[in-house]
């Protein structure tokens, strides 16, 4: 029990010193979207490698195909929810809250499988790789957006907690249904995090970081497929 509690807090635990750390200190706008670049190349190569491959070698590619473009879907359905509901909001960092929530969600319950075998370091040192940039640069564009300090903490340890008890539940809920039972999901976690870089990180990263952006991202995308094998 004591390493499944270990494995929870260090993968969600970055989330919440992010978005700590974003509150109190905003960064150089170039820093900024270096971080955020960082995250997205991160991003990217879980997509490639931690969520659609590791689905399609579970359920076959029509499978791991539609629940990639389920979640694809759901992403730009929530985003333009999040559009019309407040643009002041800090959609950027609404973005990222949303992109890392989707992504982490069956990644952290994919990690709790792990447990049954001991647990995998490489893919926690990959989430943990990529929540702490994420979480830093939701915060920052949230405080840019008029969101009070105790509001952005709040939003980000829920989305804390939540990731934590993902990985409690894959342990125990998911791991005697086998690792198909996380197939799916994996698979619409990937096409959501696509979708969250593509409609709003990159195009943000470039605003803010400029052209080292291209070197931030092979670093961010290095780093956690180096990390997650």
């Amino acid at each position: 029990m004591l390493r499944i509690l270990l494995f929870a807090v260090g993968a969600s635990l970055p989330l919440f010193l992010g978005a700590a750390l974003g509150v109190v200190w905003s960064p150089p706008r170039k820093l900024l979207g270096i971080l955020m670049v960082f995250a997205t190349g991160a991003l990217l190569s879980a997509v490639a490698y931690e969520l659609f491959l590791e689905s399609q070698s579970m359920t076959g590619t029509l499978g791991a195909a539609v629940g990639f473009a389920g979640g694809a879907a759901t992403f730009v359905l929530a985003d333009t929810l999040i559009d019309h509901w407040n643009r002041a909001s800090g959609g950027v960092g609404f973005a990222l809250l949303a992109g890392t929530t989707m992504d982490g969600l069956p990644e952290n319950a994919a990690l709790g499988v792990t447990l049954t075998e001991g647990g995998s370091i490489a893919l926690l040192a990959a989430i943990f790789i990529s929540n702490f940039p994420e979480s830093l640069g939701g915060a920052v564009q949230m405080r840019q957006h008029g969101r009070s300090r105790r509001s952005v903490l709040i939003i980000w340890a829920v989305a804390t907690v939540a990731l934590a008890a993902a990985v409690v539940a894959g342990r125990w809920l998911l791991a005697p249904l086998g690792t198909g039972a996380v197939a799916v999901p994996l698979a619409f976690a990937g096409g959501a995090v696509l979708a969250s870089v593509v409609d709003a990180l990159a195009p943000e990263a470039f605003r803010e970081g400029g052209p080292l952006i291209a070197l931030a991202s092979a670093a961010g995308f290095i780093a956690d497929f180096t990390l997650g094998h």
